[in-house]
């Protein structure tokens, strides 16, 4: 039985601590405020929640200033909902309006900041995007020509980085959802089954035991071992011999789970079944390693050192793992290029992968969280051996 599901939201005060990290580091920043405008930084700092996003017509703002409470510049049909987060100057216009879609509103806000030549952040690094119109951008900042822009990536990055006590219990509960999803595969993967339709069942499967929504299931299968790890489903029927792998993201209140599965379908080769052993050392290997104090670097470097003993090319898909939350993937990266240190709270996964046979490969990873004492695995460890449907 998985356990009753924590409540949904936040409590006032968890959005007020978040906004008042934000801006003592604004403050060490001397930034004046950071727009912020993709769906992940607006629900962290509001609850503001809504499948709204999937259209690409409207742009939403959320201006932290560096003092006072968040301002909202959004689209009219969106104020309803964003009072519901107690969120109190809410500036909106009748959208979509292309030849002014929120700028005059963005235009009044900022332009008493680029009169006295105040800087605000943005999100400008690696993994962020500009979700409004580039032309509209340009317009906006053509018209506050005091107004400078820095850089806000390392701000937000910090802060979404580490985990409330909270946020680690919705994120435990979607990897209980997960595991106990990956525990029915057994009694739909069965040879003859469409891969689509064993997709499906899965689906089905996680929003039964709980999840919201399953927007992020990925796989394969085929004969001793498949070919990549980002496919849709094909309507190819499960043959004993294959190698089967399923990678959820799941999500419960905005918050994902992103681990993976493999299962052998009647019978596991020898070849297989090594690969999936490496694999399970290396992932020992990181959980050893991921300790508070450690980079991203030295964790890849201890999965990588298992990985070679079977793939010298380390998989070849540049990282193996990442951080979690509310994104799917979210910063940081175990990487050769990451030294960021592992502190309290991190939520991350560990996801080596390696490359055996003719052009097949396997990945595997779980889902973990960073303690005083080393990692807690919030996915049910996959078993040692490799699983034969």
């Amino acid at each position: 039985m998985l356990a009753s599901e924590p409540a949904r939201g936040f409590p006032p005060a968890e959005y007020q601590s978040r906004v008042h990290a934000a801006q003592r580091q604004m403050e060490a920043a001397k930034l004046d405020g950071i727009l912020l405008l993709s769906e992940p930084e607006l629900l962290y700092f509001t609850g503001f929640q809504t499948l709204f996003w999937q259209s690409p017509t409207r742009p939403w703002f959320l201006f932290l200033p560096a003092q006072g409470d968040p301002i909202a510049i959004i689209p009219e049909i969106g104020a309803a909902l964003m009072r519901q987060t107690g969120l109190r100057d809410i500036r909106t216009w009748s959208a979509p309006n292309p030849a002014d879609d929120g700028i005059s509103l963005l235009q009044d806000l900022l332009g008493p900041l680029a009169a006295r030549k105040a800087q605000i952040g943005l999100l400008k690094g690696p993994e962020t995007g500009l979700r409004m119109p580039l032309g509209d951008f340009d317009r906006l900042v053509q018209s506050l020509p005091g107004l400078k822009i820095a850089d806000a990536t390392p701000i937000i990055r910090g802060l979404r980085m580490v985990k409330s006590p909270a946020e680690i219990a919705k994120l435990a509960h979607i990897c209980a959802i997960g595991s106990a999803s990956f525990d029915a595969v057994p009694g739909f993967a069965t040879p003859g089954q469409p891969l689509s339709t064993v997709f499906r069942d899965f689906r089905r499967e996680a929003l039964l035991l709980g999840a919201d929504d399953v927007p992020y299931l990925v796989g394969g299968a085929d004969q001793g071992g498949y070919i990549d790890v980002i496919s849709p489903p094909s309507g190819r029927e499960l043959q004993r011999g294959d190698i089967l792998m399923l990678d959820t993201g799941s999500r419960f209140d905005g918050y994902f789970c992103d681990f993976d599965r493999n299962f052998a379908i009647g019978h596991a080769d020898d070849l297989s079944r090594r690969a999936y052993d490496v694999l399970h050392r290396a992932v020992e290997a990181g959980l050893e390693a991921a300790r508070p104090g450690a980079t991203c670097r030295t964790v890849f470097a201890a999965m990588g050192k298992v990985i070679a003993t079977m793939d010298q090319s380390g998989g070849d898909v540049g990282r193996a793992g990442h951080g979690l939350g509310l994104q799917l993937t979210e910063w940081p990266s175990f990487a050769g290029f990451d030294d960021t240190v592992l502190e309290e709270n991190m939520v991350l996964t560990l996801e080596p992968s390696l490359s055996y046979g003719e052009g097949r490969m396997m990945v595997h990873e779980e889902n973990i969280v960073i303690t005083p004492s080393g990692p807690r695995l919030l996915s049910k460890r996959a078993a040692a051996e490799l699983p034969v449907i």
